[in-house]
Protein backbone atom coordinates (compact mmCIF):
# COMPACT_ATOMS: atom_id res chain seq x y z
CA UNK A 1 0.00 0.00 0.00
CA UNK A 2 1.56 3.22 -0.95
CA UNK A 3 1.69 6.05 1.83
CA UNK A 4 -0.07 8.24 -0.33
CA UNK A 5 -2.69 11.13 1.65
CA UNK A 6 -5.35 12.49 0.12
CA UNK A 7 -4.87 16.04 1.71
CA UNK A 8 -1.94 15.84 -0.58
CA UNK A 9 -4.28 16.94 -3.33
CA UNK A 10 -5.10 19.76 -1.78
CA UNK A 11 -3.09 22.45 -3.73
CA UNK A 12 -1.63 20.30 -6.69
CA UNK A 13 0.81 22.26 -8.71
CA UNK A 14 1.01 20.83 -12.29
CA UNK A 15 4.22 22.82 -13.64
CA UNK A 16 4.35 24.18 -17.44
CA UNK A 17 8.05 25.52 -18.69
CA UNK A 18 6.99 27.85 -21.45
CA UNK A 19 4.72 29.73 -18.95
CA UNK A 20 8.03 29.82 -16.00
CA UNK A 21 9.93 31.09 -19.11
CA UNK A 22 13.37 32.22 -17.93
CA UNK A 23 12.99 31.94 -14.17
CA UNK A 24 12.81 27.92 -14.69
CA UNK A 25 10.69 25.68 -13.05
CA UNK A 26 12.61 24.86 -10.04
CA UNK A 27 12.34 28.83 -9.02
CA UNK A 28 8.65 28.71 -9.60
CA UNK A 29 8.24 25.56 -8.06
CA UNK A 30 10.45 26.68 -5.15
CA UNK A 31 8.18 29.67 -4.41
CA UNK A 32 4.99 27.81 -4.67
CA UNK A 33 5.77 26.06 -2.24
CA UNK A 34 6.77 28.78 0.46
CA UNK A 35 2.92 29.80 -0.51
CA UNK A 36 1.33 26.64 0.29
CA UNK A 37 1.04 24.25 -2.64
CA UNK A 38 0.76 20.26 -1.40
CA UNK A 39 1.65 18.00 -4.64
CA UNK A 40 3.74 18.62 -7.39
CA UNK A 41 3.45 17.19 -10.70
CA UNK A 42 6.73 17.57 -13.40
CA UNK A 43 4.77 17.73 -16.62
CA UNK A 44 7.17 18.16 -19.53
CA UNK A 45 6.04 17.29 -23.35
CA UNK A 46 9.12 18.75 -25.28
CA UNK A 47 12.30 17.75 -22.86
CA UNK A 48 14.90 15.38 -23.99
CA UNK A 49 14.65 12.44 -21.43
CA UNK A 50 18.10 13.21 -19.96
CA UNK A 51 16.72 16.78 -19.27
CA UNK A 52 13.54 15.54 -17.98
CA UNK A 53 15.10 13.23 -15.50
CA UNK A 54 17.65 15.91 -14.85
CA UNK A 55 14.82 18.06 -13.93
CA UNK A 56 12.96 15.77 -11.49
CA UNK A 57 16.31 14.98 -9.32
CA UNK A 58 16.43 18.38 -8.75
CA UNK A 59 12.74 19.20 -7.79
CA UNK A 60 12.82 15.87 -5.61
CA UNK A 61 15.93 17.25 -3.46
CA UNK A 62 13.69 20.42 -3.19
CA UNK A 63 10.94 18.67 -2.61
CA UNK A 64 11.70 15.79 -0.46
CA UNK A 65 12.67 17.80 2.70
CA UNK A 66 9.64 19.29 3.47
CA UNK A 67 7.50 15.92 2.81
CA UNK A 68 5.65 17.16 -0.38
CA UNK A 69 5.57 14.30 -3.33
CA UNK A 70 7.15 14.73 -6.30
CA UNK A 71 4.47 13.23 -9.41
CA UNK A 72 5.87 12.86 -12.76
CA UNK A 73 3.24 13.65 -15.90
CA UNK A 74 2.83 10.07 -17.79
CA UNK A 75 6.87 8.70 -17.87
CA UNK A 76 7.14 6.14 -16.30
CA UNK A 77 10.59 5.45 -16.55
CA UNK A 78 11.57 9.26 -15.61
CA UNK A 79 9.80 8.31 -12.55
CA UNK A 80 11.95 5.97 -12.07
CA UNK A 81 15.64 7.52 -12.62
CA UNK A 82 14.62 10.42 -10.78
CA UNK A 83 13.15 8.71 -7.26
CA UNK A 84 9.87 10.33 -7.59
CA UNK A 85 7.06 9.63 -5.20
CA UNK A 86 4.55 8.00 -8.11
CA UNK A 87 3.45 8.97 -11.86
CA UNK A 88 0.15 10.34 -13.60
CA UNK A 89 -1.19 8.48 -16.38
CA UNK A 90 -3.73 9.34 -18.77
CA UNK A 91 -5.97 7.40 -21.08
CA UNK A 92 -3.83 6.51 -23.96
CA UNK A 93 -0.48 6.11 -21.75
CA UNK A 94 1.09 2.80 -20.46
CA UNK A 95 -1.90 0.96 -18.63
CA UNK A 96 -2.37 0.98 -14.73
CA UNK A 97 -1.80 -2.97 -14.13
CA UNK A 98 1.83 -2.63 -16.08
CA UNK A 99 2.84 1.01 -14.57
CA UNK A 100 2.03 -0.23 -11.19
CA UNK A 101 3.84 -3.48 -11.43
CA UNK A 102 6.85 -1.08 -13.02
CA UNK A 103 6.72 1.34 -9.74
CA UNK A 104 5.42 -0.91 -7.20
CA UNK A 105 3.41 -0.71 -4.33
CA UNK A 106 4.66 2.16 -2.78
CA UNK A 107 4.23 4.58 -5.44
CA UNK A 108 2.12 7.03 -6.16
CA UNK A 109 -0.08 6.38 -9.56
CA UNK A 110 -3.07 8.83 -10.25
CA UNK A 111 -5.27 8.27 -13.54
CA UNK A 112 -7.01 11.06 -15.41
CA UNK A 113 -10.57 10.63 -16.29
CA UNK A 114 -12.48 11.87 -18.84
CA UNK A 115 -16.22 11.35 -18.90
CA UNK A 116 -18.29 8.97 -16.53
CA UNK A 117 -17.59 5.97 -17.85
CA UNK A 118 -13.67 6.42 -17.09
CA UNK A 119 -14.61 7.05 -13.67
CA UNK A 120 -16.73 3.67 -13.54
CA UNK A 121 -13.54 1.63 -14.91
CA UNK A 122 -11.45 3.83 -12.89
CA UNK A 123 -13.47 2.65 -9.85
CA UNK A 124 -11.95 -1.04 -10.34
CA UNK A 125 -8.43 -0.19 -10.48
CA UNK A 126 -6.63 0.37 -7.30
CA UNK A 127 -5.67 3.86 -8.27
CA UNK A 128 -4.76 6.33 -5.24
CA UNK A 129 -6.43 9.01 -6.87
CA UNK A 130 -8.48 10.44 -10.19
CA UNK A 131 -7.98 13.09 -12.28
CA UNK A 132 -11.58 14.83 -12.77
CA UNK A 133 -10.13 16.61 -16.45
CA UNK A 134 -11.14 18.66 -17.69
CA UNK A 135 -13.20 20.54 -14.84
CA UNK A 136 -13.55 23.80 -17.06
CA UNK A 137 -11.96 24.33 -20.65
CA UNK A 138 -7.99 25.53 -20.83
CA UNK A 139 -5.95 27.20 -22.89
CA UNK A 140 -2.89 25.10 -21.30
CA UNK A 141 -3.81 21.83 -22.49
CA UNK A 142 -5.68 21.36 -25.68
CA UNK A 143 -6.06 17.92 -26.53
CA UNK A 144 -8.70 17.37 -23.58
CA UNK A 145 -12.38 15.94 -23.90
CA UNK A 146 -15.39 18.05 -23.53
CA UNK A 147 -15.19 19.73 -20.22
CA UNK A 148 -17.08 18.27 -16.72
CA UNK A 149 -18.00 21.86 -15.37
CA UNK A 150 -19.06 22.10 -11.81
CA UNK A 151 -22.67 19.67 -12.26
CA UNK A 152 -20.73 16.93 -14.26
CA UNK A 153 -17.64 16.84 -11.46
CA UNK A 154 -20.05 16.74 -8.23
CA UNK A 155 -21.14 13.62 -10.18
CA UNK A 156 -17.93 12.18 -11.08
CA UNK A 157 -16.90 13.04 -7.66
CA UNK A 158 -19.88 11.29 -5.90
CA UNK A 159 -19.42 8.48 -8.25
CA UNK A 160 -16.21 7.93 -7.82
CA UNK A 161 -14.52 5.36 -4.70
CA UNK A 162 -11.07 7.37 -4.95
CA UNK A 163 -10.10 11.00 -3.88
CA UNK A 164 -10.50 13.14 -6.67
CA UNK A 165 -8.86 16.27 -7.87
CA UNK A 166 -10.41 18.95 -10.38
CA UNK A 167 -7.78 20.06 -13.29
CA UNK A 168 -8.42 22.43 -16.38
CA UNK A 169 -9.32 26.13 -15.96
CA UNK A 170 -8.88 26.14 -12.31
CA UNK A 171 -7.78 29.58 -10.58
CA UNK A 172 -8.67 31.69 -7.74
CA UNK A 173 -12.23 32.31 -8.77
CA UNK A 174 -13.20 29.38 -8.97
CA UNK A 175 -11.42 26.70 -6.48
CA UNK A 176 -13.51 27.36 -3.99
CA UNK A 177 -16.54 25.77 -6.03
CA UNK A 178 -14.33 22.94 -7.57
CA UNK A 179 -13.80 22.16 -3.41
CA UNK A 180 -17.73 22.46 -3.07
CA UNK A 181 -18.53 19.65 -5.78
CA UNK A 182 -16.59 17.30 -3.76
CA UNK A 183 -13.28 17.29 -5.25
CA UNK A 184 -10.43 16.90 -2.48
CA UNK A 185 -7.98 19.22 -4.34
CA UNK A 186 -7.62 21.30 -7.23
CA UNK A 187 -4.75 21.08 -9.81
CA UNK A 188 -3.41 24.06 -11.05
CA UNK A 189 -1.20 25.54 -13.88
CA UNK A 190 -2.01 29.10 -15.04
CA UNK A 191 -2.81 30.72 -12.08
CA UNK A 192 0.37 30.25 -9.85
CA UNK A 193 3.13 28.94 -13.09
CA UNK A 194 2.35 32.39 -14.97
CA UNK A 195 2.12 34.53 -11.49
CA UNK A 196 4.59 37.09 -10.88
CA UNK A 197 4.54 36.17 -7.95
CA UNK A 198 3.95 32.15 -7.67
CA UNK A 199 4.09 32.63 -3.88
CA UNK A 200 1.52 34.90 -3.31
CA UNK A 201 -0.80 33.24 -5.99
CA UNK A 202 -0.21 29.68 -3.96
CA UNK A 203 -1.39 31.22 -1.38
CA UNK A 204 -3.87 33.22 -2.37
CA UNK A 205 -6.14 29.86 -3.47
CA UNK A 206 -5.12 28.08 -0.73
CA UNK A 207 -6.57 30.67 1.64
CA UNK A 208 -9.93 30.04 -0.51
CA UNK A 209 -10.10 26.48 0.19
Amino acid sequence: MTGFRAESLKLYLVTDSALAGPRGIVSVVEKAVRGGVTMVQLREKNATTRDFVQLGQELKRLLSPVGIPLIINDRVDVALACGADGVHIGQDDMPYPLARRIMGPQSIIGLSVENMDQVRQANLLDVDYIGISPVFSTPTKTDTAPAFGLDGLAVAAKLSVHPCVGIGGINRDNAAAVMAGGARGVAVVSAIMASDDPCSAAAGILSLL
